[in-house]
């Protein structure tokens, strides 16, 4: 593990921060294909993901912190110590404004955020992993079960790697959701898809990580991800519905190029 790559001038560079601007250019880059590819403006994509990312974090922070109440240290103030799901609220909300400003049609640009949304979780869960920040899962004697002595959140007994779980889940959703694509143009049916399976994934992967249950033995990650995935079935629904023609090879995911005609390997090293 390797929580601090290298130092400038004093200033170290940590891998948790490097991961998620790995994250955030992944996704760019990604939709900013697929705006390409829909005759939209490659600006508008690379500002939804901007100010996606900006408010995301901000809100993780903050719904971090009010997690932490009324036990609040300096420490909670530093770099490390974010809630996905109020970064997956303020990223929504920032990317509806920018969706208004630039009036951009929102089915497509859901249907297209999907996947680099899905792709760049996957990146940031590791830089989770590779610094060990704590959010690794129970002591297990697995096979695969490894232990993070230098980690941020340092420990010396086998665990579950949790954060690689979650990375391969997401590149297996975003498989899923490539096929859901090859059969409806239906922007709420993709990113609805998108909430139903990561709400899935995370509710599942909840039962080897150490969080405190809240509600129902639940923990308050897997009350969010039965939410989620709730939204996600409702936005299929409505998108089913509407009975949209399957979509034509010219407005493929650039991520299908990729994939298509030649086999995948995923590793972590």
């Amino acid at each position: 593990m390797r929580p601090v790559l290298f130092s400038v001038l004093g200033i170290d560079i940590r891998t948790y921060g490097v991961s998620k601007i790995l994250a955030a250019l992944l996704g760019a880059y990604l939709l900013g294909r697929a705006f390409e590819r829909r005759g939209l403006p490659k600006d508008s994509a690379h500002a939804l993901v901007m100010w996606a990312t900006i408010w995301g974090f901000v809100a993780a922070k903050a719904y971090y912190l009010l997690e932490q109440l009324p036990d609040l240290s300096p420490h909670d103030l530093g770099g490390m110590g974010f809630t996905w799901y109020g970064g997956l609220i303020g990223g929504v909300t920032a990317a509806l404004v920018v969706i208004r400003r630039h009036r951009l049609p929102l089915g497509p640009v859901a249907a297209d955020a999907a996947i680099p949304l899905t792709l760049a979780y996957g990146v940031g869960r590791l830089g989770c992993f590779f610094s060990g920040d704590g959010t690794y899962g129970r002591p297990s004697n697995l096979p695969w079960a490894m232990s993070f002595p230098n980690g941020v959140v340092a420990t010396d007994v086998p665990v579950h790697p949790t954060p690689l779980y979650e990375a391969l889940a997401a590149v297996a959703i975003a498989g899923l959701l490539l096929m859901l694509r090859r059969r409806t143009t239906s922007g709420a049916v993709v990113f609805g898809g998108y909430l139903l399976l990561s709400g899935i994934a995370r509710f599942l992967v909840e039962f080897l990580r150490i969080n405190e249950q809240v509600f129902l033995d639940l923990t308050q990650p897997q009350l969010w991800a039965i939410v989620g995935a709730i939204v996600g079935v409702l936005l299929m629904a409505l998108g089913l519905r509407g009975r949209e023609p399957a979509p034509t090879r010219g407005v493929e995911h650039p991520v299908e190029r990729i994939v298509e005609g030649a086999p995948v390997a995923v590793s972590a090293a």
